[in-house]
């Protein structure tokens, strides 16, 4: 049997709720102190995979440092509703350039 696993967005509201439509698990917070919160408690579940705005992510790199290399949660890094500050780019490619060892993007 397979094992189904969860998706969930984590941002202000305006930012998240319009996943909710897609079946995703929304989660609106108001402080980086929160999301932090909730990306712990998700990440003793089933959930997979954790959306997250880069408004939040920017006060949180423990967080999201703390899970990078784990299987799961995955933590991606998506614009909220005051559009992109570049921080998911980045991480991208930083990822990118420690599997292939240069920067191809």
């Amino acid at each position: 049997m397979a094992t189904t696993y969860r998706i969930a967005v984590i941002g202000d509201w305006e930012s998240v709720m319009g996943f909710r439509a897609l079946g995703l698990d929304t989660y609106p917070v108001t402080t980086a102190e929160q999301a932090g919160e909730k990306i712990r408690e998700l990440a003793k579940t089933d959930c997979a995979v954790i959306y997250l705005t880069e408004q939040l992510a920017k006060d949180m790199e423990d967080v999201i440092t703390r899970y990078k290399d784990e299987p799961q949660p995955a933590i991606i890094l998506i614009p909220g509703r005051e559009g992109s500050l570049g921080i998911g780019k980045a991480n991208i490619q930083r990822a990118i350039e420690r599997a292939v060892g240069a920067d191809i993007l």
